[in-house]
């Protein structure tokens, strides 16, 4: 009798015990199931994104092993680009309506080069560079390996201004064995450090032009023939500085042979602020538009 008393109690104090022990441990292992998980690799926040995202051309001069023509860093920008959401100009609408090679490098040779070339299909900005691999002199020990170096550069112009708003350099080495994969390697490496830079430098300084942030973001060389008596030179300098609407800072560069050049800042891009000083020149005068680009407006001035 006292044995099964015994047993009895036994059983109760060990499913007391169960329950006590449920009841203290439980709030320990809510808390671990409640604590927050790290967010992932992909949710982790980058700099903020401008509301308006611009559209990107990529033009770059990218050579393997020093002579052979690739595009490792265009198919790597393109990719990242679109993993932004940052729309991207058709590279291959690029190829047909240039020649690929010197044509399209040589148009893009500077600023004003690459901002133009841009604007002609639809780019806000414009990523340009250059990217060379090449392979060390001599093998890795007594082995076949070799380590491959490659350099790349790049700049972020828009299209609107010419003006540079970002540009990087990076550096990669990578170890191969064969002489294409070695230098596609290291390629990829130096475009990718390159890339994940700018493309965040670009999106920090990407301010949409018709914004009211951007009022007077066009710079502006304005070239004015025809000026062979300098009251025409002041009647052309006395009406830019008059137009306080939509430039300011001008600025006579320079007055020779009949030729003066103005630098300016306009709320306009070249091509309106051109057709607003044909439709309302200076009295005595009318303009004749020569060439109008990026950055850029040529004019004759002529007596009516």
């Amino acid at each position: 009798m006292d044995r099964k008393r015994w047993v009895r109690r036994y059983g109760v104090w060990l499913a007391s015990g169960w329950l006590f022990s449920g009841c203290v441990s439980g709030p320990e292992h809510s808390e671990v199931a409640t604590r927050a998980v790290p967010p992932s690799r992909g949710e982790a926040k980058g700099p903020d994104r401008p509301a308006v995202l611009p559209r990107v051309m990529i033009i770059v001069d990218e050579q393997s092993l020093g002579t052979i023509a690739t595009a490792e860093t265009e198919a790597r920008a393109i990719r990242k680009l679109l993993e932004r959401g940052i729309p991207t100009v058709d590279q291959d609408m690029v190829r047909a309506n240039l020649a690929r090679g010197q044509q399209i490098l040589q148009m893009a040779g500077d600023n004003r080069g690459a901002a133009a070339l841009g604007a002609q299909f639809g780019a806000d900005i414009v990523l340009v560079g250059e990217a060379v691999a090449k392979p060390s002199a001599r093998r890795i020990a007594d082995t076949n390996l070799r380590s491959y170096q490659a350099v790349v550069t790049l700049r972020a112009v828009r299209t609107d201004n010419a003006m540079s708003i970002a540009a990087v350099s990076e550096d990669a080495t990578q170890v191969g064995i064969e002489d294409v994969s070695g230098s596609a390697k290291a390629l990829r490496a130096a475009a990718d450090a390159a890339l994940d830079r700018i493309i965040d430098e670009m999106l920090a300084k990407w301010t949409p032009s018709r914004s009211p942030a951007a009022a007077f973001s066009h710079a502006i060389e304005l070239t004015v023939g025809g000026m062979d008596q300098i009251w025409k030179v002041r009647a052309v300098r006395d009406t830019l500085r008059a137009r306080t609407q939509d430039v300011r800072n001008v600025v006579q560069r320079s007055y020779t042979t009949g030729v003066a050049v103005f630098a300016i800042e306009s709320k306009r891009p070249a091509e309106e602020l051109a057709e607003e000083l044909v439709l309302a020149p200076p009295e005595g005068l009318k303009f004749q538009v020569l060439d109008v680009a990026a950055g850029r407006i040529q004019l004759r001035a002529v007596e009516p």
